[in-house]
Order: C-alpha cells, then sequence, then structure tokens
C-alpha cells in the first residue's frame, strides 16, 4: 500500500485523558521530540482543579495542548487539528475545540458504558457509533488492548501497571504519524526507570509498538511532516516559565556575586519554582519551605537584610497573607523579591487555572502608602529576562519589587536561545561599609540622587542601625510619630518609586504602526493572542499596533505619548478589567477592555473579531 507523505506548516494536538492516564507527560514527550527538530512552540497543559477527580468524570480530564510550527509560534493555538481522546469525558469535553474535519484518535476502551454514563452521555449513546462525529475523522483504536497484548510477556506486571503504559502506544503511534524518532523518548525512560528494568523495557516495548502499529495498519493512508522553523541561529532548549524563572533567580545570584534565598509555602502553580531551585545547591542557592505563607516571607526579608537576595514565591492567596510583611519590607527599603504566579481566584478559585486576577493588589493590596515597583512576564521564556529585570531594579533602587506571572506561562513551554554568561550584564550592589569622613555616626536613610538609602550588613562596626515596622524618621532612622515627617516619608517612598522611571527603558511598539487606529495594549500573558491577531490585521492591511507592557509601576515614561497617538486604545486581560482602571486614572485615555474570566487564554481569533469593531 502506497502512503502519502503530506508537508504541513502548522499543527495543534491536544491530548486529553484522565488525570491516570499520563497526558501531562505524553504531551511533554512529544513537546521535547519536536523542540529537538528545530520547530517553534508553545503549549498549554489544562490541569483538573481537583488533587484526584473521580475516575473518567469531566472534572478529572487532563490535557495537554501543543502548537508546532515552521513559521513563528505565539500561541499554543485556537483550534486543534488533531485530538487524542483516551476516554469518553475527555471527547466532551474538548471536542468544541477541534476543527471541523480534525482527526480524532480514541481509545475504544475508553468508551464502554460505564465511561460514557461518568461522562454524561445518555444511555445507550456512543458518540463513536451514532453519526456524531461524521464531520471528523475519526481513528478508533483499541489502545487498552492493543498494551496488554504488548506486554502479554511480562507476567510480574500487574493489570494496573501494564494500562499504565498505553500512553507511550499513543506516543509511539503519533511519532509514526508525523515522522518522528523514538530516540528522545526512549532516553528519557532510560534515565527514569534506569534501576527499574521490567518497567524500562515494557515501556519501550508499547512505545515501538505504538509505531508499528501506524507502519503496518493499512488504513492510515497518510503521514505528516512539519518543516524546521525560521529562527535566528542559536542554541535552543525547552523551557517552561517556572522553569525560566528559576534559572533567572540563579544568574542574577552569579551576577550580582550575592547569594540567592528562597523563602516559600507550597502553591498551585507556582510550587516548581521551589522544587526547580533546590536542585541547584552547587550555585549556593538556599531554598526554605516555611511552615506557612508569612513565614515564608519573613524569612526572605530577614535573608535579604543579611545581604543576599530574598525570594518569596506565591499565588493569590498567599499574596493577601504576604501583605504585612511586603509593607514591613517597603518601610526598612531593602531589596525583595515576591514573585506572584496568579490564578484563578478570589479564594481557592480556580487553582489550577489561569487568570491575570492580581495586578490591583500588587498595586493596592497593602495598608496605608506602600508603593512598589511591579514588572510582567509575558512568555514562558521571557520569565528569564523579566526575573533578572526584577532582581536589577530590587537591588539598585533598595526596594522590594512584585514580579507577576500566571498559570499559563508558568506551565507552557516555548523554544528558548538562552544566553551566555557574558552576554548578561553584572549587576553592581555596594554595601556601606565604614563612615565617611563627615559622618559621625551611620544614618540609614540618608539618600542619594535616586532617594535609595545606604545597605549596611547587620554586624558592620560601626554601622549600627535600628529597623523595624514603625515609622522611621528622615535620616536617622529613629522611630517617629512626629505628623510632617510621616508625611514626608510617604511621599520620599513613592518619589523614590516614581524615579525608577528614568533608569528603565522607553516603552516600544511591538509590531505595527507608530500612529492609528487601534493600539492594543496588553501585559503578561495576553502577548502571544495579541501579537498573533495584530500581525494577522496588519496583513490585511489595517492600521493596528501592538504594545506590550513589561514594567506596570512605574510605566516607562513615554507611554502617555504613545497612548495618545492612536484613535482608540484597546487592552485585552483574563480578568474583569485591572490594568484598564489604573491606565484611564493615569492617563485620562477612554480606553476600552475587553475581558475573559473563564480559567482560560484569550484566543487569537476571538480578539482579531474584537479589534475589527473599533477599525
Amino acid at each position: 500500500m502506497e502512503r502519502q507523505d503530506v508537508l504541513l506548516s502548522d499543527v495543534v494536538i491536544k491530548f486529553a485523558g484522565d488525570s491516570g492516564d499520563g497526558m501531562q507527560l505524553t504531551g511533554t514527550q512529544f513537546t521535547n521530540n519536536t523542540a529537538l527538530l528545530g520547530l517553534d512552540l508553545a503549549t498549554f497543559p489544562d490541569f483538573p482543579a481537583e488533587i484526584r477527580a473521580p475516575q473518567g468524570t469531566l472534572p478529572g480530564v487532563s490535557g495537554f495542548q501543543l502548537h508546532f510550527s515552521s513559521d513563528r509560534v505565539f500561541t499554543p493555538g485556537d483550534m486543534c487539528d488533531v485530538l487524542v481522546a483516551m476516554n469518553a469525558a475527555a471527547l466532551k469535553a474538548n471536542l468544541p475545540f477541534l476543527k471541523k474535519g480534525g482527526k480524532i484518535i480514541a481509545n475504544i476502551d475508553g468508551f464502554d458504558a460505564k465511561n460514557l454514563r461518568l461522562a454524561n452521555y445518555i444511555d445507550g449513546i456512543n458518540p463513536l457509533e451514532n453519526g456524531s462525529l461524521d464531520a471528523y475523522d475519526v481513528l478508533k483504536i483499541d489502545v487498552t488492548k492493543l498494551t496488554r497484548e504488548t506486554l502479554k510477556d511480562f507476567p510480574e506486571l500487574g493489570m494496573k501497571e501494564k494500562d499504565r503504559a498505553k500512553n507511550m502506544f499513543v506516543l509511539g503511534f503519533l511519532y509514526w504519524m508525523y515522522n518522528r524518532r523514538l530516540d528522545s523518548t526512549i532516553s528519557y525512560l532510560e534515565e527514569k526507570f534506569g534501576k527499574k528494568e521490567n518497567i524500562l523495557a515494557s515501556n519501550i516495548k508499547v512505545l515501538q509498538a505504538g509505531y508499528n502499529y501506524g507502519d503496518t495498519t493499512e488504513t492510515f493512508t497518510a503521514r505528516y511532516k512539519v518543516e524546521k522553523a525560521k529562527m535566528p541561529p542559536g542554541t535552543y532548549r525547552s523551557i517552561m516559565g517556572n522553569q525560566a524563572l528559576a534559572y533567572g533567580l540563579i544568574a542574577a545570584s552569579e551576577k550580582s556575586g550575592l547569594p540567592l534565598f528562597l523563602g516559600s509555602y507550597p502553591i498551585t502553580p507556582a510550587s516548581d519554582i521551589l522544587h526547580e531551585l533546590s536542585r541547584h545547591k552547587a550555585f549556593g542557592v538556599k531554598t526554605f519551605q516555611a511552615e506557612d505563607e508569612i513565614a515564608a516571607i519573613t524569612s526572605a526579608v530577614g535573608a535579604s537584610y543579611g545581604g543576599s537576595i530574598g525570594v518569596t514565591t506565591t499565588s493569590g492567596p498567599g499574596m493577601a497573607l504576604k501583605a504585612e510583611a511586603m509593607g514591613l519590607a517597603v518601610m526598612l527599603e531593602i531589596p525583595l523579591l515576591i514573585i506572584d504566579v496568579q490564578r484563578g481566584g478570589p479564594s481557592t478559585g480556580l487553582p489550577t487555572k489561569t487568570e491575570q486576577s492580581d495586578l490591583l493588589q500588587a498595586y493596592y493590596g497593602r495598608n496605608g502608602e506602600c508603593p512598589m515597583p511591579v514588572i510582567a512576564a509575558r512568555t514562558p521564556s521571557d520569565c528569564f529576562d523579566a526575573v533578572f529585570e526584577a532582581v536589577k531594579i530590587s537591588l539598585r533602587h533598595m526596594t522590594p519589587v512584585i514580579l507577576l506571572s500566571d498559570g499559563y506561562i508558568a506551565n507552557g513551554a516555548e523554544p528558548w536561545r538562552f544566553p551566555k554568561s557574558e552576554d548578561l550584564q553584572p549587576i553592581h550592589v555596594k554595601f556601606k561599609t565604614d563612615l565617611e569622613e563627615d559622618e559621625h555616626k551611620f544614618l540609614p536613610y540618608k539618600r542619594d540622587e535616586k532617594l535609595v538609602r545606604p545597605w549596611a550588613i547587620p554586624g558592620t562596626p560601626g554601622l549600627e542601625h535600628r529597623i523595624g515596622g514603625i515609622e522611621k524618621q528622615n535620616i536617622t532612622g529613629n522611630v517617629s510619630y512626629d505628623p510632617e515627617n510621616h508625611q514626608l516619608m510617604v511621599n520620599i517612598r513613592e518619589k523614590k518609586v516614581e524615579n525608577i522611571a528614568d533608569y528603565i527603558p522607553l516603552q516600544t511598539l511591538d509590531s505595527g504602526p507608530e500612529k492609528g487606529k487601534v493600539l492594543v495594549l496588553g501585559w503578561g500573558s495576553t502577548y502571544g493572542a495579541i501579537e498573533s491577531a495584530a500581525r494577522q490585521l496588519q496583513a490585511e492591511g489595517h492600521a493596528v499596533s501592538h504594545a506590550h507592557l513589561r514594567y506596570l509601576r512605574p510605566f516607562p515614561k513615554n507611554l502617555g505619548e504613545i497612548l495618545h497617538s492612536f484613535d482608540t486604545v484597546l487592552i485585552p486581560e483574563i480578568n474583569n478589567g485591572q490594568l484598564i482602571k489604573i491606565i484611564r486614572d493615569k492617563f485620562l485615555v477612554d480606553a476600552k477592555a475587553y475581558n475573559k474570566v473563564m480559567g482560560v487564554p484569550i484566543t487569537k481569533g476571538e480578539l482579531a473579531e474584537e479589534i475589527r469593531r473599533y477599525l
């Protein structure tokens, strides 16, 4: 039988199944394989919100979406070309996001009477048999049966252990479908299960069986290939947002010469930063898993006071608990980095779903006048640069800084052309070590031209000083209840943060003309959807531009000029409208909002339609 090799430029695959079906591992392995081929890609892991939802139910569906292309990729894709459905619930939850004519790879065993009932299908209705999927190309494979048959010579493995390998069958079949080699996954399996010979051998055998199934079954008449992407030359690796944050922190520690200390309490979706940093003690990294969020940040405050880069990581609920200690760091005027990986709220909310939920909390969520710089990362790989910049600002301006990421960025992956050490600028830090000639006593709040106070390490002879959360007298640092001094110190702290605008880059446009009909202004993880929608409309001849903010407080000095150069400013956010409130207040611009609060990202298609309303 002749098979046709089909060349594609762009593919979106969604792996979906029960949370125990290994869809995250399958998606990650296919992603790593894709990255090794030099394709551009973006991923979107979609975890169940419950630790272990009932098997086979809609809340228990775990998904992993991968978009890969020979062209630039900015999003994980709006609609899927291929849906891998390991059971009925996975099909039902994801069918609305599959293109008409798209492929469904369905595990027949996951569509028995029990699974259909758990997925809330009407009794006796099986979507694989009733013609409801006629608009799609359905490939029905009894993955479970074939996996068990492959492992019949492994009597030492129980049925549950054998069934755990069925994701490898699917992965092998997809490797065949997209003209891939198995080497990368075999190497991964050897590293992971090298000391468990039976597990290693069984997984490799099932992986190869899936590949051979595609190769020997005559019903599959086409294989697909996507050419290498046209990307700037360099050495790339696939990286997730939380990984990039960890590596950026280590780089900042190396370039500043200061030890790195992370005080953290586990919370979704920030915990992986703690996990990653704890592996890098060779770089002098110290990690501390505290008993709660308050202990986590106060330990980081203490580390900063002692001359380290103090960092704490959290999500929205943890930010609320850390608020008082953040105010303490503002009062002390010491470096500190608070990383907030945002998720849906309020309260526990949607712990595994993405949302740009905490911008107003970062701006205003503390008692009193408590200004802090706020920086946002835009993509997984951008987390490295964003956190490096956040540490630099914190050290140079003696202030705590908030860095905003979110679940979409944290768990997503993309190719990263990582820098060499010599490409990173040093972060110069100067501790005060002795008194000046005209100084008879250390004055901890005597400031330089940036309004930055000196950083003196505790125990330095002659530099004894007092700290605490009660208002300080200007210059001396003594406790002060004087009304005029309080007014002065509030103004100084505000001015110090605003002065940072003199030391950050001016705002630039990511794409589009400098003046025009519509400026789409974004921050954080909306970057991919905005950039791809803007480029599509620009290609159609529309005067649409895109500007994406890294520096949210203070804003770049020229932002107001840019905003007033367009007829309409549209601000898409994965919240109910937070940046737009600040922009309207700061620049008196009648900006328009596009908001989505569903726990999922804004898509390119829906945003392009919204932009057209203003053209």
